[in-house]
């Protein structure tokens, strides 16, 4: 009987943490959006051409980046108490398709630098910064 209560408590605590983590994400990825929407209408206010905005949207892709690896993170602890092949497939699955969007958005931000850099501004962007300042 102990195991049954153990394997049901070790579920049910497992369960809390993927919740946890999962709403982790889901802020991270919230936050990084206002943030961006304020950088936006400030950028936007004082300088309209397209480049101006490049920092803003660094800014929210390491956002995204981020809350993006703590929702795999919630799918790596969702399966980590007897998977079933069901389960374990859903998770190739789903990390599969995160992992490109992670590739892809850090491979945007890369280029974007490049092109900041290649642009005459500072060497060292920060796109927490609205008028990419060096970090």
């Amino acid at each position: 009987m102990g195991g049954v209560l153990g394997e049901r408590w070790l579920s049910e605590a497992v369960d809390l943490l993927v919740r946890v983590v999962e709403a982790a994400g889901a802020l991270v990825i919230f936050v990084g959006a206002m943030v961006a929407l304020v950088r936006f209408v400030v950028v936007g206010l004082r300088d309209r051409r397209s480049r101006a905005f490049v920092p803003v949207r660094l800014g929210l892709g390491r956002f995204l980046a981020l809350g993006l690896e703590f929702q795999l993170a919630s799918d790596i602890l969702r399966t980590a108490i007897a998977p079933t092949l069901r389960e374990i497939a859903e998770l190739a699955a789903v990390a599969a398709i995160r992992t490109a969007l992670n590739f892809f958005l850090a491979r945007e931000i890369r280029q974007e630098r490049r092109e900041l850099t290649e642009a005459g501004h500072p060497r060292h962007v920060d796109p927490a910064h609205p008028g990419g300042h060096p970090a």
